[in-house]
């Protein structure tokens, strides 16, 4: 056996040192590709949640400023635009809550949007909850209306009614023949003497209904829609024009017009002229355009005149469309001249109806 300590060393033969070892491969992260021995950026992911947050922000306070936009516009833009318009109230309450969103997220500027956004909304609607109507000397008048959903409303629970409240002039819609007559039967007469009979079938009549003489005037007709017109003579005031109002419901497309025109029918007050009055279904709140054009024209809405303008009148039965719920809104009204006073107002329930009676008590001026 060779011993390996007696062979003789080549030329050559000396030790070579290794070549240096390779880096070892990294598995691939996910975003972008780091480079050969780079470490992964932990700012990025960050940055990349912080787009996310900005987009959500953004697109929490877009529907909002869209509504409020609308909103401003001076016509009521279209047929679907009508339907939801009603809903403003509720939207001016949820666009309170963008500005703490925007403040715990840190965004700034959409801070200051947001804050303009829920303001402008907020100045849509608040005015109606703060009185406005300083105390008057003059004659008085109470006025009630009610919607009795097709003549449904028991005769002798509206009869009771008008005893408790004891107004002088009784506005009715959705009047019918067979209503009218049950009221005659229930004592009306006995209450209210003088009156306007419009009653038709379903829901297209009206009626009005006083203490005091009246002068019945030129019913306003469109759709097949009656709105009663009667002038009252007030004692110590000057005539009292008397409109109970109800056009249409723009429910669907086809309505829209008739909806319209019923509103753009309505008188507006004239200086000199009767003391003017707008009682009963409107089918439309304060935030459609045409009855902004009411209101700019003078009139003045009782119930926000007495802080109670947010009060809702409709639905007050179960009612859905499209299988959602609606949340109440204020489809009821009674608009007066700018030279009544309001004193205060409510609503009133009645059986059988999806509709708040509404009732004010007002201040004339003195003839």
């Amino acid at each position: 056996m060779t011993d390996p300590r007696s062979v003789e060393s080549l030329p050559g033969d000396q030790a070579k040192p290794l070549p240096p070892a390779l880096p070892e491969k990294s598995a691939p992260t996910s975003g972008a590709a780091c480079p050969s021995g780079a470490t992964p950026d932990p700012s990025f992911g960050r940055r990349k949640r912080r787009r996310w947050v900005s987009v959500l922000v953004w697109a929490s306070i877009a529907p909002f400023a869209a509504w409020a936009a609308l909103r401003l516009i001076p016509a009521d833009v279209h047929f679907e635009w009508i339907r939801a318009v009603a809903f403003t109230p509720y939207v001016a309450l949820a666009s309170a809550t963008l500005p703490l969103f925007t403040l715990l997220t840190r965004r700034w500027a959409a801070l200051v949007v947001s804050l303009t956004v829920a303001a402008t909304l907020a100045a849509c609607v608040l005015p109606r909850a703060v009185p406005g109507d300083p105390p008057a000397a003059g004659p008085r008048l109470r006025v009630l209306s009610a919607n009795l959903k097709m003549g449904a409303v028991p005769p002798e629970k509206l009869v009771a009614l008008v005893r408790e409240l004891r107004p002088d002039v009784l506005t009715l819609q959705e009047l019918t023949p067979s209503a009218a007559a049950g009221l005659r039967a229930a004592g009306i007469g006995a209450l209210l003497p003088y009156g306007v009979d419009v009653s038709e079938p379903g829901a297209h009549g009206s009626g009005i209904y006083s203490r005091h003489p009246v002068a019945p005037g030129r019913h306003i007709r469109f759709g097949d829609f009656r709105q009663g017109v009667a002038t009252v003579r007030v004692p110590g005031a000057p005539e009292v024009a008397v409109v109970s109002v109800h056009p249409c419901a723009p429910r669907y497309a086809e309505k829209g017009p008739c909806w319209a025109e019923g509103l753009a029918a309505l008188p507006l007050p004239v200086p000199g002229g009767p003391v003017r009055i707008l009682a009963g279904d409107f089918n439309a709140t304060l935030d459609h355009a045409r009855m902004r054009r009411l209101l700019d024209a003078g009139y003045r809405d009782a119930a926000a005149a007495t802080g109670n303008g947010l009060t809702t009148t409709w639905p007050y039965e179960p009612w859905r469309f499209n299988g959602w719920s609606i949340p109440p809104v204020t489809l009821d009204h009674i608009f007066v001249a700018p030279d009544v006073a309001t004193r205060s107002f409510g609503v009133h329930p009645l059986p059988r109806t999806d509709h708040r009676a509404v009732f004010a008590e007002l201040t004339l001026p003195a003839r």
